[in-house]
């Protein structure tokens, strides 16, 4: 019962229009067929991920937010040459590349209407070889969220931090609108990402979008990164999930097509600014052909915590 009033106390805080929070999420896919441009050669990339939040309550209106996130993608990043040994590959010409995120914020609530949440996002990215001081990077996110209706609440925000490739930044304009009948929801925070699904019994059908930036820097063994990976996707999808123990955990099967583009650059060579999807200053050499996008199938995890079934609970007791 102690779990239950603590997540009680949270849950007007983070997600006031939502019935739930998910606490963590296991996902593994793989996008088959990505041409190199210009080239009769192709690459698979294999991806995994894990993000799991955990809030700490501190009083009625505030909580403390941490958490990690983490990811692991495999593929190469040139074509295969057997005369050639490219930096920062294995034997098989293939590239592990990590990113492992630390999440530490504050979510407060100031009325029924008004709410914020501040993450600090500071993270580890390369390909793990070797590990510094040049590999650690500083992120956060700011979002102001007003609660239009009581099914309906808007969010308003920006996302920055300091990349191998320079420092980027995007607002975030979004909503959160869950039906009467909370059959049909709508989850959008673009242009990062946007979720629209019905639930029908057990099942629930839906549409999704998520894009991402991201950079790793890469050794291959030696004591020095040379070059680095400025990771560019945008992932679109459609999807069953199969709600199960109360929809507490959720099974989701993933079809859809990324654009997933792993430009190599070497070390030191940068852009002015980043600002969403438009780059200052960019005047950057490509040493690996550019990889075009391809399909992928992606399944997930995730438990998720339904409030509105413990809050049920809770006034029975």
């Amino acid at each position: 019962m102690k779990n239950i009033r603590i997540l009680l106390l949270f849950f007007p805080l983070f997600c006031n229009a939502q019935d739930y929070v998910d606490l963590l999420r296991v996902g593994y896919g793989e996008t088959f067929n990505n041409d190199f441009v210009d080239t009769n050669e192709s690459t698979s990339v294999k991806s995994l991920e894990v993000d799991f939040t955990l809030p700490v309550v501190l009083n009625d209106n505030h909580a403390f937010i941490t958490g990690f996130s983490f990811s692991r993608n495999r593929l190469q990043l040139y074509p295969d040459n057997p005369e050639v040994l490219y930096f920062g590959v294995d034997e098989n010409n293939f590239a592990s590349l990590y990113s492992t995120i630390l999440k530490l914020g504050l979510a407060s609530t100031y009325n029924e209407k008004w709410s914020s949440t501040l993450i600090l996002l500071p993270k580890i990215a390369s390909d793990f070889q070797k590990i510094n001081g040049d590999d650690f990077y500083f992120g956060g996110l700011g979002l102001l969220k007003y609660q239009k209706t009581e099914h309906l609440k808007y969010r308003f925000g920006l996302y920055a931090t300091s990349e191998a490739f320079g420092f980027f930044t995007t607002p975030i304009i979004g909503w959160y609108y869950l039906s009467p009948n909370k059959k049909f929801e709508m989850d959008m925070s673009l242009p990062i990402a946007a979720d629209v699904n019905f639930t029908q019994g057990p099942i629930t059908y839906g549409i999704d979008y998520f894009g991402i930036g991201r950079s790793f820097r890469l050794y291959g063994g030696s004591e020095e990164s040379q070059s680095y990976v400025d990771l560019s996707s945008l992932e679109f999808a459609s999807y069953v999930q199969f709600n199960t123990l109360e929809k507490s955990v959720l099974l989701r099967a993933k079809f859809g097509y990324s654009s997933n583009n792993y430009e190599v650059y070497a070390t030191g060579d940068k852009i002015d600014l980043g600002v969403s999807a438009f780059s200052f200053g960019d005047d950057r050499n490509q040493l690996n052909p550019d990889i075009s996008g391809g399909f992928f199938l992606k399944f997930e995890a995730i438990y998720r915590f339904n409030i509105t079934s413990e809050k049920e609970e809770e006034i029975k007791q």
